[in-house]
């Protein structure tokens, strides 16, 4: 990933938190016949260090797992909250004439070898995690158990997890860090006010008035 050093995110913790809040990743891989890809919702370790390791599962029937070259690494990509940004909301644009539309965005990309396995218990792990913690905010959360056990247990046959162990990880925040505080204080304003406050355009916004840049 082209990484200027206003956009860079490093900070090991904040790339895993948000992780967790996008949940859903892209798994690509490189297999016999090319490059493969699958989305996935995928939980994040800390450990080992100093990057982590993101676990998840996908079909069995899924040719992803069977075509692939173990000694090549995998990528999984993580896209966050992104917009449209439109010159006319720079303040610079009265000035000086000189901008062009772009486009903000998250992104997170970790790279490292893959294990798929097909172990039941370790997939009941998986499945029960990944249940958890997308039910717990719900006021009456569904869990795993609540399947006949049986039935759980048909599914799991017809899943594979995988294992990725993280060897670099980098972060991604272009939130208007390159423009001068006048233009960046045009674009929250632009994007509050066109997109609405239930927009994912509200939430770029807020990740701008927040940014560290």
């Amino acid at each position: 990933m082209y990484l200027p050093a206003n956009f860079r995110e490093d900070r090991v913790e904040v790339l895993h938190q948000a992780i967790r809040q996008i949940a859903l990743g892209t798994l690509v891989t490189l297999g016999q016949n090319g490059l493969c890809a699958s989305h996935a919702p995928m939980l994040v370790d800390a450990e080992p260090a100093p990057f982590g390791t993101l676990t998840g599962h996908i079909a069995r029937a899924n040719p992803q797992w069977q075509s692939l070259k173990p000694e090549v690494d995998a990528l999984a990509v993580f896209t966050g909250p992104h917009a449209y940004v439109s010159p006319g909301w720079y303040p610079t644009k009265a000035q000086t004439g000189k901008v062009v539309p772009t486009w903000n965005y998250v992104a997170i990309h970790a790279t490292g070898r893959l294990r798929f396995f097909d172990d039941a218990e370790p997939l009941r792990r998986i499945v029960t995690r990944l249940t958890d913690t997308h039910e717990q905010r719900r006021a009456e959360p569904w869990k795993v158990t609540d399947a006949p056990e049986d039935f759980i247990a048909g599914m799991l046959k017809a899943i594979i997890g995988f294992e990725l162990a993280i060897v670099r990880l980098e972060g991604k925040w272009k939130m208007s860090q390159n423009r001068p505080a006048e233009d960046r204080t045009g674009v929250v304003d632009g994007l509050r006010r066109e997109g609405g406050a239930s927009d994912v355009a509200a939430i770029v916004a807020s990740a701008m008035a927040t940014d560290k840049g």
